[in-house]
This record gives structure tokens, sequence and C-alpha cells, in this order.
């Protein structure tokens, strides 16, 4: 068994996903480790660039897109390892990165879930920690009343937190998510309800209240192109998406 399953849900970045592989690839005393890359009917050939570039990687294509918790889910599928890094495509990694993310689990093992510092193409702090959502919270966001009175989200994104300092906390970013498996046989896979949106917070909410930690460290670092897919997406069609997550979510959890 790897150490390390990484599983990249693709869609149309395809030169990201170049990237984002050749960094993995390039990574030093990295553990032992695989990489499987299902692509939700990219049609920029992001499928033909793996399987010519990349023939290592074992390359899922579906025929349609069928939203990001069940892509992952079907990596999580033919997966084996002790560790399971949910990586976005438009992310890059430094080349300790792995080797420091399984040091940190190895030696964290209340931790269902590790996040890493990232930072933008510039070295800047990309933000994620963020508390549980709440039904004010997320009001202020689709009402826009955030837009006007920013502090009114000071609470929910954590704008006080020290990234320098590692922490248990709520939920992190589903850009570089690493589970732990045998916390997944416990409280299951990612909630393939959640089409895009919520699912790493759903899957956060779970390990929590089944008693375990959701940590962050700035010991493991990566680059974060932020939202490079969910870009080509209309914002009409963003926002309905967002509400209809948000909704499960709360129906879900009360």
């Amino acid at each position: 068994m790897n150490d390390l399953a990484i599983i990249i849900v693709s869609w149309n970045v395809k030169d990201r996903l170049r990237e984002c592989l050749s960094s993995i690839f390039a990574s030093t005393h990295a553990p032992l480790f695989s990489v499987i890359v299902v692509d939700n009917a990219s049609r920029d050939g992001s499928a033909d660039m793996v399987a010519t570039e990349f023939p290592n990687v074992l390359l899922i294509r579906n025929n349609e897109n069928v939203g990001c918790s069940r892509a992952l889910n079907q990596g999580l599928r033919v997966s084996e390892s002790r560790y399971v890094l949910w990586l976005n495509p438009d992310m890059r990694l430094f080349p300790d990165t792995l080797r420091n993310l399984v040091l940190y689990a190895d030696t964290h093992p209340r931790a269902a879930v590790v996040g890493a510092k990232l930072v933008n193409e510039q070295g800047e702090l990309v933000p994620h920690i963020r508390k549980f959502p709440t039904i004010i919270d997320q009001f202020f966001i689709i009402s826009k009343l955030a837009r006007i009175f920013p502090s009114l989200l000071d609470s929910y994104l954590c704008r006080g937190f020290d990234y320098e300092q590692e922490a248990s906390v709520d939920s992190i970013r589903g850009s570089f998510f690493c589970m732990r498996r045998d916390v997944l046989s416990k409280i299951g896979m990612l909630d393939e309800r959640f089409f895009i949106w919520f699912e790493e917070v759903d899957f956060c909410k779970r390990a929590i209240d089944a008693g375990y930690e959701v940590r962050y460290t700035p010991s493991i670092s990566a680059i974060d192109y932020v939202g490079q897919s969910f870009a080509q997406v209309p914002v009409i069609k963003k926002q309905k998406m967002f509400i209809a997550s948000m909704l499960k979510y709360f129906l879900k959890h009360g």
C-alpha cells in the first residue's frame, strides 16, 4: 500500500493540470505515492494530455461532468493508500510538499483532515480557514451585504487567524485537502449530493462530529491559482449552484 494517493478532479484546465502533475513528479524525498486524474468530460484535450505525457497516472475519463464529490469518490474507490490528497488541478506543489504532508499526518493520528499554507503566484497568502457556516453569515454572502459591510464576515472567514501557527480548525479549502484512509472507512466518502461547494465543509463537519480533528499547518505549503476551472462558469449559474449546496448542507446538519 502506498503512503499517499493524490486524486485530481479536472475540468478544462489542461495547462494548469500539466503544471500540477509536473510539480508532483518533481517532488524530492517523497513518500510512496500514486496519482489519479478524474477528468470530468473536459473539452480542451486535458485527458489526452494526461494519457500521452503522464502514462504513470491512472486516468479516469467521464463522459459528462459528474461534479466534484462524485468524481473524487471515483478516485477514492480505485486508490489504496494510508492517506488521500484531494488536489485541485490549478495547484503547484513545492519539492518538499508531499514529504512534509506525510510526516505531519504520521505525527497527528487524530487529524482526519490536514490542510496547508496556500500562497498565490506572487507568494502572497491565500486565506482559506473557515468556521462552520451559519444561516446568518451565508445570508450576508448571497444578499451581497458582505460586499458593503465586509466586517460582517470577520468571524466566518477567521480574519484574525494566524497562518504562521498550526491549529485545529473547523474547515479548510478543498483545493489541498488530505484525508486519512481509516477515517474514510468510518465516516464515509464525500457526499455526492454536493455537486460543487460545501462538500469539503460537510466532510470536516462529519469528521469533527466523529471525534477527529481538522488540522492546519504552515509546515506544508503549496501554490494555489484559485478557481481556474470554476472561473469558466457563468456567474448566475455559480450562484444557483452555491445556494443549492448551501441549502443541502443546512438541511443535512440542521
